[in-house]
């Protein structure tokens, strides 16, 4: 009876203590970022918490697990324990799996190429990208994740993203539109992403290529020049020149019909949305105005006066020298076969 008594009046102290220091505030000084890989187990993770100074007891936590019955329940990720953080709360933190999230941010106009060096540049993101994806296949937007997520996952969310909501434009799409696929209203998009930054800007630039279109001329859009010239590297690091105008490239639409055969970056959601339904006006040409946006026009008469007035405030913002060596696709070819619907990288917001 001495020893049963004993026993219990131990085992009652025991569960006492180990529910105080269950709950007890724990002894880590400050809030700190700590990962649990995927797969590991009780003892791994108890083993983790302790090693991080999460917990003082890697045993208390385990009990508490088996006594609670919560072993199936446990999550892998990154968790943010607050300072003095409980064993009782840490439990509850992996238990509802309150992972860190990060955010990834992929500007319009992007290439693909482009896309893929920002994701290999992430330290949060893991594993390898198997092929740098088609041009304008992936959606830029705002992209949670949490620390485990793999570069190559996160192509394939952009890619979803991108088949999805191209579906649902293209379903919208306004019927006289001289665009025979999705795929050339992501062509014509990605040219819009690159010649206009402004929101109330791009349904009339969209307007000026498809009124182009419809007259059979040609788009004659810078950005194409320099996709023709350097690729998915995306920028060509000096102003254009007369050379590249006449350069032959596939997409080079000074140079040839139509649209490029392929996008030359990947738009956003508005591209798109400006292709689709593109503003009713007249306007066949676009320069830039010196304000971040541009001066459009019916007439070439009209537009080389706006030429005249853009190239005015250029003289006024550079020296003489740097304006004597730029050689913009704004100034007008000398004996044009169509008249240009052009603006410069200065014309244009910086992105």
């Amino acid at each position: 009876m001495s020893l049963l008594l004993v026993g219990l009046v131990g085992g009652f102290l025991a569960t006492v203590y180990a529910r105080q220091a269950f709950v007890a505030p724990g002894p880590l000084p400050q809030e700190k970022a700590v990962f649990i890989p995927r797969g590991s187990g009780i003892d791994q993770i108890a083993e983790t918490l302790e090693r991080n100074n999460v917990i003082s007891d890697r045993l208390l936590f385990v009990g508490a697990v088996h006594v609670l019955g919560r072993s199936n329940d446990l999550k892998w990720g990154e968790y943010l324990f607050p300072r003095n953080v409980s064993t009782a709360e840490a439990l509850a933190i992996i238990i509802e799996g309150r992972s860190i999230e990060y955010r990834l941010t992929i500007p319009e106009g992007l290439t693909s190429e482009q896309i893929v060096g920002r994701l290999r540049d992430n330290e949060v993101l893991t594993g390898e990208i198997a092929r740098v994806p088609r041009e304008g296949s992936l959606l830029p937007e705002t992209y949670r994740f949490t620390r485990g997520t793999t570069r190559q996952q996160m192509i394939d969310q952009m890619t979803q993203h991108q088949t999805r909501l191209l579906q649902q434009i293209w379903n919208r799409r306004a019927q006289d539109l001289p665009i025979r696929s999705a795929e050339e209203l992501v062509i014509l998009a990605s040219i819009v992403e690159k010649e206009t930054g402004r929101a109330d800007e791009r349904a009339r630039v969209a307007g000026v290529f498809i009124n182009r279109l419809n007259r059979r001329m040609r788009l004659q859009s810078d950005p194409t020049i320099v996709y023709g010239v350097v690729g998915g590297r995306g920028t060509l690091g000096r102003p254009i020149s007369r050379a590249d105008i006449n350069q032959l490239t596939p997409f080079n639409t000074y140079q040839i019909d139509g649209l490029p055969p392929t996008p030359i970056a990947n738009p956003g959601r508005a591209a798109m949305e400006a292709v689709a339904n593109p503003a009713r006006h007249r306007d066949l040409y676009f320069v830039a105005d010196g304000t971040g946006g541009h001066a459009f026009a019916e007439t070439l008469e009209q537009h080389n006066r706006n030429v005249a007035q853009w190239r005015e405030i250029e003289r006024n913002r550079a020296s003489p020298e740097a304006v004597r060596d730029r050689t913009s696709a704004d100034i007008l070819p000398a004996a044009p076969a169509v008249p240009a619907a052009r603006t410069t990288p200065a014309g244009r917001p910086t992105r």
